[in-house]
């Protein structure tokens, strides 16, 4: 018997469940991050105006965390298999290694975008006070970059492996 004997026809839902959540979770990060540096930069902006577009490094990192979804998500598009063809339909063991890469830059996605946010708004109305605040706030932003980074990295990886 072949190994599409035993694949169940469930098996592409959780593929797909691995591309909503790195799109979904990637998505609410991205957005919790904006909001919240957001509401900070306006604070800022209502006193001074000239300091909005170097506080606006917050929002363009948050923005880079849902892209680190849609990579992912796309990724595992192309990996997956129509169930009825002349190829081998996904495998139950592909399908939960889609959902692993998917959950794990989601949900990496959200930690970071809510480290933006908090570190965001603290850190531009920080630099409303003291302009010396600005390098260690983009240092400590970086930092909370990188959590989404290695959600990228690690779901990458899972995919990569899910080619039994």
């Amino acid at each position: 018997m072949s190994t599409s004997e035993y694949t169940p026809k469930f098996a592409p839902f959780f593929s797909f469940a691995g591309i909503a959540s790195a799109m979904i979770f990637g998505s609410m990060g991205a957005a919790y991050g904006t909001a919240k540096a957001g509401i900070g930069i306006s604070g800022v902006g209502t006193f001074r105006p000239d300091l909005i577009m170097k506080s606006l490094i917050p929002v363009v990192m948050s923005g880079i965390i849902a892209v680190y979804g849609l990579v992912i998500a796309v990724l595992i598009a192309g990996d997956m298999s129509p169930p009825i063809g002349t190829t081998p339909p996904t495998s139950l063991y592909t399908s939960f290694m889609h959902l692993a890469s998917g959950l794990s830059v989601g949900l990496a996605g959200v930690a970071a975008g809510y480290t933006i946010g908090i570190v965001g708004d603290a850190g531009v109305r920080a630099y409303m006070q003291q302009s010396r605040v600005y390098v260690g706030m983009i240092l400590i932003l970086i930092f909370g970059e990188v959590l989404g980074l290695y959600g990228l990295i690690v779901g990458l990886i899972l995919n990569s492996k899910s080619k039994p």
